[in-house]
């Protein structure tokens, strides 16, 4: 199998490291400091942070470690590399802001601005995040829990529990918080489910090429996805080809035209969206 090379690796987790930072800091700097309880881990943690004598940034690693142990018992090895090393670096970037700057307070000295400095920042990050097929953990393995068990569209159950998050905060904050704490996380629902949307979106992908055989290949050892072979015949010239589809999700299709594009340039490719695929299983008897 071909194996990803080390630029190819050190490139990918850069990005993941700078958009982790990125969301790390919008939290930091306009989260904590008007205690905005917007829905997320790090919005429940400063929650918490209230009740147990523990910093934030230990209360969100401490958060993020359970989901993620929940989500491997409960879902099964999902979670690739990158969204443990997210899970893992976002509460350690935290920490050192919080020894760093200690006595951190609000850089606009208004709520209401740090709410939207917060959602263009951090969309900013998850927007890299989503496009590396990455994501920040937190809440997303809820939304994978309530997609498998509960038959939830992910957008929803992350909108619903952030939501319930976000409402904790009348237990001790004012009605001024609590208030932008729902509206930030409405707004920021919106565009998560922009971006989960496009990253759970398959392709079906329709090849004919000479170097058929090849892309059969690189689908199957590669890509570990299945293709269907039809016979194609032309209107005009009655020649019989062959016609491979393939379903792939985003990351799949990109990798895939890039190896058609090297392999043959002159491979004819069509392309449609899949909302969805579904595989029912065969009853007996």
């Amino acid at each position: 199998m071909k194996q990803l090379s080390w630029k190819s690796v050190a490139v990918d987790f850069t990005l993941i490291t700078a958009a982790t930072a990125i969301i790390t800091c919008a939290v930091f700097f306009f989260l904590i400091p008007s205690h905005l309880a917007l829905g997320s881990v790090a919005g429940l943690a400063i929650v918490l942070a209230n009740f147990v004598p523990l910093s934030i940034s230990v209360l969100t690693m401490l958060l993020n470690v359970a989901l993620l142990a929940l989500g491997f018992l409960l879902i099964g090895r999902e979670f690739g590399a990158k969204t443990v090393y997210t899970t893992v670096a976002m509460p350690v970037m935290l920490g050192v802001l919080e020894r760093l700057m200690p006595d951190m307070t609000s850089l606009t000295q208004d709520p209401m601005v740090d709410m939207l400095c917060f959602l263009f920042i951090a969309s900013f990050g998850q927007s890299i995040l989503f496009k590396r097929n990455a994501s920040s953990g937190g809440l997303d393995i809820v939304g994978k829990l309530m997609n498998k068990y509960l038959r939830m569209d992910m957008g929803q159950a992350i909108a619903l529990v952030g939501m319930g998050i976000a409402l904790s905060s009348a237990l001790v904050y004012d009605s001024k918080t609590v208030v932008l704490s729902a509206l930030g996380t409405y707004i920021n629902g919106i565009v998560l489910d922009h971006f989960i949307f496009n990253s759970t979106l398959k392709k079906r992908v329709c090849i004919l090429s000479e170097e058929r055989e090849r892309i059969i290949r690189y689908i199957t050892d590669e890509l570990h996805s299945g293709a269907t072979i039809y016979e194609a015949k032309g209107a005009y010239t009655d020649e019989v080809r062959i016609e491979v589809i393939t379903i792939v999700n985003m990351q799949e299709y990109r990798k895939l035209m890039d190896f058609i594009s090297a392999t043959d340039p002159k491979a004819f490719v069509t392309v449609y969206n899949v909302s969805e695929a579904v595989y029912l299983p065969k009853k007996i008897g």
